[in-house]
């Protein structure tokens, strides 16, 4: 299994997306960025307080997302075509089957 940033993204992002879970990622990512127990403590210069504005970035940006895609939707302003970015991915219509070659 292979750690990285993107899926950590990706799953943080489809967390706070689902209903069921938001306020509680919300509610958990706060009190994470409030606590002094973190991944790298505060009291550490400058990467005490890497870890904080990350998540603080992250939970900023999403929920605000969140809100505008919220308040387009109230006002009937979506549009029909704009999809879920985690569905992107696994759509087969922009899939291009490519046959490898090895040059060595």
């Amino acid at each position: 299994m292979k750690f990285s940033i993107q899926s950590v993204y990706a799953w943080y992002r489809d967390l706070l997306r689902n209903p069921k879970y938001r306020w509680w990622v919300i509610l958990g990512t706060l009190v994470y960025i409030l606590s002094p127990f973190d991944i790298a403590p505060d009291f550490i210069p400058i990467v005490g307080q890497i870890d904080d504005v990350f998540l603080l970035t992250l939970l900023v940006s999403e929920v605000s997302g969140l809100v505008i895609e919220g308040w387009k939707a109230r006002k009937g302003n979506v549009d029909p075509t704009a999809s879920n970015p985690s569905e992107d991915y696994t759509s087969t219509a922009s899939t291009i089957d490519v046959d490898a070659v090895s040059v060595k």
